[in-house]
């Protein structure tokens, strides 16, 4: 009954005190009931063959025993008993050399393979390389020694008896075999819970992790979010187109480079939200709940929120870029205006203000005159460049141009020159008209003196004022059609006109300035009666037969 308790770990019922046949054959019938009780058949056993000591017959029980409770609760996938020992002993001795467990008689009678299986599951143990197989007894003594010594195992075989013996006893060895494994099952459980108590720590420790994981990028990506957003907001520049295109760049380079790393944190932040919830969902714990603004809703968000500045700022971005990429354009069509009219303008001043005219003859006054009309007509023709000047700074003051106070001096600059240039062209077109004037009133005056070659040569040759007097009176005389601008009191005042004195033989005429020097050297006469009407401006011809 004792025997029964160790074996199987469970508590018999009391046993009768009495010495007596029948109190024993009482306690031998109590075991065999319990032997019955765990399903075990007994055949042929009875208490009396126990209690008569038949050795045959309690060996036979003892063994029936020993294989109920030491050898068939032995399982490895799905055999039991001898069979899952057998196949037990073949994987844990599988790695080692010299061993082959094929039985547990021949296979165990070196002592290998009981130091193998210790070897495998208490390696300190013993040295395994060290062994040989040409000493089974040492191999078989070192092997029941540490077993007893450090694992508890009773010695129940003797090391000559296996080697002297043909065939070692089967059940023997499959018993002695049977307590290495419930020796190493017993810690493989052991570990086994070890092992069970280290996975749960370590489930624990790397939820812990990824909770600060997730506490520690989502506080540095909403940072970094409050840091980005104000910059996105700044809708001010410097108003220059080098400052703009600088800031575009640097919005570029958010694009490629800060932003992509930020993303791939968001993306991974939310997986390690949904991976550490669903590891406290399978282990069964509560829920993760983050601190107070660093939820998953608070950091999508401000990421819409970062978005939305974004895209404002690449809209007013481009914009300005666009307004000031037309404002330097139209700053470099104003400079180019005004290169080119100061260009033209150069020396002008000074050509205006030239009194040349007052040393030149009649002709060479009317070229200047000429010359002074054509510049007049161009003066004209630039009038259009300096209102598209003025125009275009107008412009570039409306769409605040950052230099706008150079435009406006250059404008004014060229404006007030543009003024001194009107005033100095009509100061010289009345200068020129007046001294046009003035050389055709000296000429149309006789000043005809007797050193004139004509005059030397005319044999009727008078003083000159009373040759106009008479030419003036037999002017009047002659001429049946009267012009009223010689007649009218009025005629004295035309500065072109003078009346020519008559050779000998021709006909009383006018002549007019273009042809005066020819008919004063040459003498030649028209037959024909000619009368010009000058004005300060237009001649006109009317001639009569």
């Amino acid at each position: 009954m004792l025997l029964l308790e160790v074996i199987s770990g469970e508590q018999l019922p009391k046993p009768d005190r009495g010495k007596m046949r029948f109190h024993k054959i009482a306690n031998v019938n109590k075991a065999l009931q319990f032997i019955e009780s765990k399903g075990v058949k007994l055949v042929s056993i009875g208490a009396e063959e126990i209690v008569d000591g038949n050795l045959k017959m309690t060996l036979g029980m003892i063994w029936t025993i020993i294989l109920r409770f030491a050898i068939q609760d032995i399982s490895v996938e799905e055999l039991s008993a001898k069979e899952g020992l057998l196949l037990w002993c073949q994987r844990k001795t599988a790695p080692y050399k010299n061993v082959n467990v094929t039985n547990f008689h021949n296979s165990f009678k070196d002592g290998l393979a009981f130091c193998a299986l210790i070897h495998r599951h208490r390696p300190e143990l013993i040295e395994y390389q060290k062994l040989s197989r040409d000493r089974p007894v040492e191999n078989l003594n070192l092997a029941f020694d540490v077993a007893e010594k450090f694992l508890d195992i009773p010695r129940m075989l003797d090391a000559e008896d296996m080697v002297n013996s043909v065939k070692p006893d089967e059940r023997s060895v499959m018993a002695y075999v049977s307590s290495y494994y419930h020796a190493f099952s017993g810690a493989q459980q052991a570990e086994t819970a070890a092992n069970r108590i280290c996975k749960v720590l370590k489930v624990n420790q790397e939820n812990e992790r990824l909770m600060e994981e997730y506490e520690r990028m989502a506080s540095d990506l909403l940072e970094w979010i409050r840091r980005t957003t104000p910059w996105l907001e700044n809708r001010t520049t410097d108003n220059t187109l080098p400052g703009t295109q600088q800031k575009l760049e640097e919005f570029r380079d958010y694009r490629q480079r800060h932003k992509p790393p930020k993303l791939e944190e968001k993306a991974k932040l939310e997986t390690t939200f949904n991976t550490l919830q669903t590891r406290l969902r399978l282990s069964n714990r509560p829920a993760y709940m983050p601190t107070e603004g660093k939820m998953v809703s608070d950091i999508t968000n401000a990421w819409k929120g970062l978005e939305r500045a974004e895209k404002g700022f690449e809209e007013w971005l481009l914009s300005e870029l666009q307004r000031l990429e037309r404002l330097d354009h139209l700053a470099q069509k104003f400079r180019h205006k005004c290169d080119i009219h100061e260009e033209w303008t150069f020396g002008k001043e000074d050509l205006l203000q030239a009194q040349d005219f007052k040393q030149c003859r009649l002709n060479e006054l009317k070229a200047l005159k000429k010359k002074h009309e054509a510049f007049e007509s161009d003066l004209a023709a630039h009038q259009d460049r300096v209102e598209q000047i003025a125009a275009i700074a107008q412009e570039l003051n409306a769409l605040d141009y950052h230099d706008a106070a150079a435009v406006n001096t250059r404008c004014r600059r060229i404006c007030d020159q543009w003024d001194l240039l009107g005033t100095l062209t009509q100061q010289r077109s009345t200068a020129l008209v007046v001294s046009t004037q003035l050389h055709r009133h000296l000429t149309l005056t006789p000043t005809l003196s007797s050193t004139h070659p004509a005059a030397q040569h005319c044999p009727r040759a008078q003083p000159s004022h009373q040759l106009t007097q008479q030419r003036s009176t037999a002017l009047v005389a002659s001429n049946p059609h009267p012009n009223p601008l010689i007649n009218s009191p009025s005629s004295a005042a035309l500065p072109s006109w003078r009346q020519r004195r008559s050779w000998s033989g021709l006909t009383s005429c006018i002549w007019s300035l273009q042809r005066e020097p020819h008919l004063s050297t040459t003498g030649w006469t028209e037959r024909r009666r000619t009368w010009w009407t000058c004005s300060l401006s237009t001649p006109q011809r009317r001639s009569r037969d």
